[in-house]
């Protein structure tokens, strides 16, 4: 209980200390608030990043397939050449796909054009996508709508003229509103409009822009445009696995062991297709912005350091100024730990109150203007910028504090 007090009374002398200094412990605590505003402000800065940028390519899933004609390339050489001739996947393997796998819960056929201009009456809309899909589609994308269905299987079947729109789209085809059971043409044939997307507005990384995309039955896609093996639009197909299969391993192996088997290769081909997995890119995305944390946290180092060194400057001095009063204090029975927690205490708080001071900046920092990017102070990084204060007042405070508890209590009343 002694032992409590007593320290208790440590924290009360540091805090005196450093209330009667003021302006002195103003500019001690800038050194630290710069440190943390650098450190955490990098830490913010990137993990917003990399979470504006999964939450983009959150449309490409997470328990998905996709089988192309194109590896993505995530690093590295991409050797384009070897992958050139090979055939996009068509319709019909799509259809033997659908028919015959026994490891998907669900798989899909996709095309897509860009470019397009549709027209209304007197209002068209140029620039946009054409993007066909096969009927299970919405289950496997979570494409949902703010207004009316999607296609039914009969309409996927037989490449009915019916359209799912963007809000962009919409809002330009029809400014007045009221899309549903509109027409739209597209290169000359009249489309009707069943449904509507909501507005999802600007990604970070936007493959498919929802908000400026028409949505079609993937058969009447291919009335429109050629989609084919060679020389054509390039179809890809989106295959969608079973929970109870960790890794998508099992579904892999069966669509690889299909699609060989349909393109009649050898044993000792290679692949003439690609199977393509969203986790890579996700992969590739946490070691870029691994590199980029580590190499922000290097730079804030030397940042903070030099407030280290401010605080350790400014304990020597507060040491030396009441060195007559440690004496004084020993003298009366003052234990050496009651000395090194008084002035530890006070390194801790002067590095603390950088610390918070920096954060708040970067909490002000979240508010300023930034485009599509969504900056956020997690609660992971408030720790971290109070750990690396605390720690940092703590090594600052300790020299000059063993150095006040080593004091001979005669020698320092003499002086």
């Amino acid at each position: 209980m002694k032992t409590l007090f007593l320290i208790w009374e440590s924290f009360r002398s540091a805090l005196t200390a450093l209330k009667s200094n003021l302006l002195r412990t103003i500019l001690s605590l800038l050194g630290v608030t710069v440190g943390i505003f650098a450190i955490i402000g990098v830490f913010t800065l990137v993990d917003s990043l990399e979470n504006g940028i999964k939450k983009s390519l959150d449309f490409l899933g997470g328990d998905l397939i996709y089988v192309e004609k194109w590896p993505w390339g995530v690093g590295g050489e991409y050797p384009w050449w070897k992958y050139l001739q090979r055939p996009h996947p068509t319709y019909e393997e799509f259809r033997f796909l659908e028919d015959n796998l026994k490891g998907a819960s669900g798989i899909a056929i996709q095309a897509m054009k860009d470019g397009v201009t549709f027209k209304k009456d007197n209002n068209s809309a140029s620039g946009m996508m054409l993007m066909g899909i096969s009927h299970q589609y919405d289950q496997m994308m979570d494409l949902k709508l703010e207004q009316g269905r999607f296609f039914t299987q009969m309409e996927a079947n037989n490449g009915r003229g019916v359209v799912i729109i963007g809000h962009d789209l919409g809002q330009q085809l029809f400014p007045l509103g009221n899309a549903l059971g509109q027409t739209v043409m597209i290169k000359g044939n009249a489309c009707k409009v069943i449904g509507v997307l909501p507005s999802e507005g600007e990604n970070l990384v936007s493959f498919i822009d929802k908000d400026k995309t028409c949505f079609v039955p993937f058969n009447f896609f291919r009335k429109v445009y050629y989609v084919g093996k060679k020389n054509g639009i390039g179809a890809s197909m989106v295959i969608k696995g079973f929970p109870e299969d960790e890794g998508l391993e099992k579904l892999e192996g069966e669509v690889v062991g299909m699609m060989r088997r349909l393109r009649g290769q050898k044993p000792v081909d290679e692949n003439n297709f690609a199977v393509n997995r969203p986790e890579v890119i996700a992969g590739a995305i946490e070691n870029i912005f691994g590199v980029l944390t580590l190499a922000g946290a290097v730079i804030g180092l030397f940042s903070i350091l030099v407030g280290g060194f401010g605080i350790a400057n400014i304990m020597f001095v507060s040491v030396k100024e009441r060195t007559n009063l440690i004496g004084i204090q020993k003298a009366l029975g003052a234990k050496r730990f009651y000395i090194l927690f008084q002035f530890l205490f006070e390194a801790v708080l002067l590095s603390l109150a950088g610390g918070a001071a920096g954060l708040v900046l970067v909490y002000g920092l979240t508010y300023a203007p930034t485009g599509s990017l969504e900056l956020s102070l997690s609660f992971k990084n408030i720790l971290v910028g109070l750990m690396v204060s605390s720690i940092i007042g703590l090594v600052s405070g300790l020299i000059p504090a063993s150095v006040a508890a080593k004091m001979d209590p005669v020698v320092a009343i003499r002086q």
